[in-house]
Formats: structure tokens, sequence, C-alpha cells
């Protein structure tokens, strides 16, 4: 093939013709950015990178084909055949060498399989003393509503059956009644989560409509969903009013005209704000929009049944507060306070949820029967026991006193501190806990923390113990290993315990 064409009478190089088509000129730029990975390793050497026969015949492999999925064990040996090619891995060749490096790497790769083979979703021990940790899956389940799920995921169960009619029933019938006993609600449905609930709300009482809100209450929660961006997507018309810090009455009443369907309340769970401020509770609101003729939405955020003034927490309004309050629909998390799965309520006036009910959009944001499952034997927690905080994990953790978790962190500090020797150095001081997930926000819980100073860094620490199974989050504090055991269940102190003896030693 001629290395060049003519064109017009003149001689134009192949390279430089094919770079005039767009789409070959960014096949020819991709190639020049990624010769050099390509091209790392001399050719002269390529002969003396292992195959992955060779590989897999190395003691590690060899032991972990027993332990590992064979698939996870070749598909890393490949990559690490590819990352020598590369230069990623360096290569050694000398015969005095080789014996001990493929070694080495049969090591690497055992580790790396042994990773790859794990679940993703798996066991992590909390030892930051974050009770509601949004990273770490939030509330834990009880027992009752774990064994209730596993009874539903292994039998057939009456999902949408109505078992007195034999005909097709609702799912949401098996947690409505029960969200109603509890906060005083006409009626309610549930959806996947609050911001799903907050959106269909949105959606069906005023899409194309104005919505009146203060502008201290256009909230951000987690993952960058903001409440001016939910309510464009459910169709309405923001109509903010206020200041930052200050809203009156009178500015509702002003910004109430023909085309206003809806006054939307945000309690602001994951933040506060303090000093010059003033606001506008629903009881206020109540008597103004029965005269103009609109409806008022409470969104909760974090709901809760019980009063967190007895954990020693600033007040937070409880569902049933916000529902006597006169509200006409309130929405709540159910896998934070409530300490259910993840899942938003919606709870209100009978007209006002039959109308949800109705709208098409509820298909899309229904819950499967787990979910359902797990939030009913949560609810009959509240309804049937003497105290839910007994048997609900997170209200458990919240109620734990000082006193008892400096005994657990004294204890918990001489066992590690017998088992590390002169490796560490190992001291009790007293700290603060956090509710997390955006609840109670600014407002800690007194605790005793375990203090570890190693002479390794902390954040190598921190990196292997993540690696562990079952991995371990721990804090950071001035260059030592922090540890909250109010996060930590009894039953895993000692696979803690294990853990850090293991790398501190």
């Amino acid at each position: 093939m001629p290395s060049k064409l003519e064109m017009s009478g003149k001689s134009v190089s192949l390279v430089t013709l094919l770079g005039r088509w767009p789409a070959t000129r960014l096949y020819f730029q991709w190639g020049k950015a990624h010769a050099s990975r390509f091209m790392s390793l001399p050719s002269e050497l390529r002969r003396y990178i292992p195959s992955v026969n060779v590989l897999l015949k190395q003691d590690a492999l060899v032991s972990a084909l027993s332990n590992c999925p064979r698939w996870a064990v070749v598909q890393e040996t490949r990559k690490v055949v590819d990352e020598i090619r590369e230069g990623a891995i360096p290569l050694v060749h000398e015969k005095s060498e080789v014996q001990k490096w493929r070694a080495e790497l049969g090591e690497r790769i055992a580790s790396r399989a042994k990773r790859a083979a794990m679940y993703s979703l798996r066991h992590v021990i909390n030892g930051t003393g974050v009770v509601l940790h949004t990273n770490m899956g939030r509330a834990l389940l009880a027992e009752s509503a774990i064994e209730h799920m596993v009874m539903v995921a292994r039998n057939y169960s009456n999902l949408e059956l109505d078992l007195e009619s034999g005909e097709r029933g609702s799912r949401y019938s098996h947690v409505s009644d029960l969200i109603c006993e509890l906060t005083g609600a006409e009626d309610a449905i549930v959806v996947n989560n609050n911001a799903a609930a907050v959106v269909l709300t949105l959606s069906e009482l005023a899409k194309g409509k104005e919505v009146v809100i203060a502008r201290g209450e256009l909230v951000e929660i987690g993952g960058s969903f903001r409440i001016p961006e939910i309510m464009e997507v459910s169709g309405c018309k923001l109509k903010e009013i206020g200041s930052t810090n200050r809203v009156h009455l009178s500015q509702y009443e002003a910004a109430i005209g023909e085309e206003t369907a809806l006054l939307l309340k945000v309690h602001t769970s994951n933040y506060r704000v303090i000093g010059f401020t003033k606001t506008v509770e629903v009881p206020e609101l109540v008597p103004l929009a029965k005269e103009k003729g609109v409806l008022i939405m409470n969104d909760l955020g974090s709901g809760s049944l019980v009063d967190l003034t007895r954990f020693g927490l600033r007040h937070e309004p409880t569902v049933q507060e916000a529902l006597a309050e006169g509200a006409d629909v309130v929405t709540f998390s159910g896998d934070k306070l409530l300490g259910g799965p993840q899942i938003g309520v919606i709870a209100g006036r009978a007209e006002v949820i039959a109308r949800l009910r109705r709208n098409q959009f509820l298909r899309a944001l229904r819950v499967d029967k787990l979910t359902l499952a797990a939030l009913e034997a949560t609810l009959r927690i509240y309804r049937d026991t003497k105290d839910p905080v007994v048997d609900i994990p997170g209200l458990r953790m919240l109620n734990l006193s000082a006193a008892e978790l400096e005994i657990r962190a004294k204890t918990f500090a001489e066992k590690l501190s017998a088992g590390t020797g002169s490796n560490a150095r190992i001291s009790v001081l007293p700290g603060e806990s956090l509710v997390g997930a955006g609840s109670a926000p600014a407002t800690g819980l007194p605790t005793f923390l375990v203090s570890i100073r190693s002479t390794r860094p902390a954040a190598q620490i921190d990196t292997e113990l993540r690696d562990m199974t079952p991995a371990v989050m721990i804090r950071i504090v001035d260059g030592d290993i922090v540890i909250d055991l109010r996060t930590v269940a009894p039953r895993e102190e000692q696979q803690l315990l294990q853990a850090l003896t293991t790398i501190l030693t």
C-alpha cells in the first residue's frame, strides 16, 4: 500500500488524510494519548512476563483456588499480567529473584481474588459513634422486623390479596391502619423514600400551580437534592418569601394568589439557624389556609414517633404533633428516627391521601414486600410493646448513658492493651456521639471513646481495618484512632477486638 496519496497534484500523507475526518481523528488522538501505556515495557523484556498458567501454579493461588471461586482467581491473575505488561507492576527477570517475585505476585493475586469474590454489600462494624450513619445504611432493623422479612421472603404472602374475600387487595393496607393508629392521621400510604413522598405529593396537589415556602426552608438534603429542584421536577411553581432567617405571617398572606395551591413547610432537620430568627409555624398558617382555600403540607424529613428529649437531645417535632397542628398532609422517612426500612410515609387527611392513591405515579414509587414486612413489624413494636426503645436498635443506642459507655470503653481498652502490649498506647477519653442522617443537628450525646495511638500511621491502620472481614469504620482525631462503642453492638465487640489486635501487633 502506498504511503502517500496524490490529491490535486500534491502529496498528502495517509495520517494527514485520515486526520481530516472527525471520527478518525478521535481514534488517532486516543492512540497517541495511550501509546505510552502499551509501550511502557520494552519488547525485548516481554518474553519474561509470566503467563496466567504459570502464576496459577504459585502456592498462594493453588490455595486460593480451593477457597475462592475460580473466576475470581483467574480474573485477578489476568489483571496482574496486564499490569506487568503495561508497566504498572515492575517486571523482575533476574533468575535469582524470579521465584520470589512470582510468589509475591501469587499472594497479591490471592488477596485481590478474595476481595473480588466478596459480596459488595457486606457487614461493617460502625465505630464512629454516628448512630444513623447514611453511608452505612442508617437505621438498624429490630430483630422482629428481620424475622418477619425472612418469613415473607421465604413464602408466598398476601401482598395484594384480601384473605377475607379472596379478591385482590391493596399492599398499603398492611401498614396504613398502623400508621393512622400511631400518628392520628386519617389515612396514609408509603413510597420508597421521603424524597419520593415529597415529589408525589407536590405533583398531585400543586402541579402547574404555585407553592409558597419560606426562603429559610429551601433545604438541600443528601446527594445534592434540593427543594427548588424537587418542586421543578414535580411541575410546581416556586414562590419563596421572607429572608434566610426571618419570615412573617403577613408575607404568607401577601403571597397567596389565584394560582396558589399549597403552603409548604419544610422542617430544617439537617441544620439549625440561630440568632435573630423568626418562623411561622403550622398552627398559625391553618386559619389563613382555610380562609384562602389552599392546602398545607409539612415535610418533617426525619420523622420520629418518640420525644427525643428523653435521650437528652433537643426537642424535634414528632409525627403525632405535626398532624395535630393541622397540616393537611405530613411526609417523613422510615429509616431514620423511626428505626425501620428505607421508606417515605405520607399521612394526613383522607381526601388528600385518596387523591395520591389515584395518581399513576404512585405505582412507579411503590415499595416491595420485604420493605412492607419490615415496616409493619417496626410499627407493631410501637403499638404493642411497653417501650419501643428496648427493641429498636437506633433508639436503644441513643438511650445509652455516658456511664454505661465508660464502663464498656474501659473494659474494651483493658482487653486491647493486654493483646497489643507496647505496640499501642490505649486510653479512654470523654467525647460526643452524633445522631446522624440529618437528624437533631448541632446536638451531640456525651460518650466515652477508646483512643489508640500507634507507631504506625493512623491512615494506614484505617485502610487495613476497612479491608478486614467484617470491615471496621473508625474516626481519626489528631493522629489517633478513635472508637465510640455506642454504635458497636455487644455481639461485635469480640470481632472488633480481634481486628484491632491483629493489625496493631
